[in-house]
């Protein structure tokens, strides 16, 4: 189905990872914001990982274990009610790793969001393992908040493409626009060094793979604009030596910038690219990863997960509902 779809992506609700570090902290703010553009709840998961912890730790750990995040969880929905009065918050304290957790709390068809930086690990590390690992092998999108958040905003999405294949997950950049208001960008990056040497080239001249890229990239936007009539879209090619450094680039010119993530060349798992690895590193602006078959799959009914100790609605903002331990 790849490069037919021709749907409306819809904007689920929003799950952001807490874990007390200031990068959580800009993450959930963050997160709290984009909650409200789509009118969806927003929440809160914590991963105490008290499951592990219970092989080696007594009884008394783990309950301040839970104590501890069940105040966080409290502290933190506190400050989202301050700013968002109005959102409708929830929290979970999970009994998983961060991983696990946060994939199944946003069930099938949720964003996840994480800050750049958790607090395990180096501190010379941008991105901690556990954001690597949800944008890795996340089935649907994952948000990594990077950038100043006090940045002006510029009211404009980019999409970050190469070709027709892009058409199964772009109508989710197109929904981003739309919550925001703002203008998308479809930009392609044509890397000249990717082609030298190859069998293209040998069988037709630079020029004319550039030309065809051009072409490529002109049909996904003009696709885009009739599903999306009410939206400006623009459309244009890069050229360069180095896709990641434009894409970092163009990143300090937009609101958010999307893309999509494939498989391993053998199908064997997610992957996470060398481009998307370095954006998500490096980037001025939060940064989308979307499974290229997330807006074409049917996913099961469902979308919160059950592996912590609380998360059903809540319909006042405020500290979210955390029971005592199993």
């Amino acid at each position: 189905m790849s490069g037919e779809h021709s749907g409306r992506a819809e904007l689920g609700n929003v799950v952001v990872g807490v874990d007390g570090s200031p990068s959580a902290r800009t993450a959930v703010l963050w997160a709290a914001a984009e909650a409200d553009r789509r009118g969806s709840r927003l929440h809160l998961v914590h991963a105490a990982d008290t499951d592990r912890r219970a092989l080696f730790a007594d009884a008394e750990t783990i309950q301040e274990v839970r104590e501890a995040g069940r105040d966080l969880l409290a502290r933190t929905a506190r400050l989202v009610g301050e700013r968002f009065p109005d959102l409708d918050v929830t929290g979970e304290l999970g009994r998983q790793e961060p991983l696990s957790a946060l994939r199944a709390a946003a069930g099938a068809r949720g964003t996840i969001v994480v800050g750049h930086r958790g607090l395990g690990g180096f501190a010379t590390l941008m991105l901690g393992s556990v954001g690597l690992g949800v944008a890795a092998r996340a089935d649907v999108p994952v948000i990594v908040v990077r950038g100043e958040p006090t940045r002006p905003g510029t009211a404009s999405v980019t999409a970050a493409v190469r070709g027709v294949a892009d058409l199964d997950w772009l109508p989710l950049a197109a929904a981003e626009a739309r919550a925001r208001k703002a203008a998308l960008h479809v930009v392609s990056v044509w890397n000249v060094l990717t082609q030298v040497g190859s069998v293209a080239t040998m069988l037709d001249d630079l020029d004319g793979v550039a030309r065809r890229r051009v072409r490529e990239t002109q049909s996904v936007a003009e696709r885009i604009r009739r599903l999306h009539p009410e939206l400006v879209v623009a459309h244009h090619v890069e050229t360069g030596t180095s896709s990641a450094g434009i894409l970092v680039e163009a990143s300090a010119r937009t609101d958010l910038l999307v893309m999509g993530r494939g498989r391993r060349p053998l199908g064997v798992g997610p992957s996470l690219g060398r481009v998307a690895h370095s954006l998500i590193h490096h980037a001025h602006c939060p940064v989308e990863i979307v499974p290229r078959d997330f807006v074409t799959r049917t996913p099961d009914d469902g979308e919160a997960g059950e592996a912590g100790e609380a998360g059903g609605p809540s319909t006042t903002p405020g500290p979210p509902a955390v029971p005592g331990p199993h």
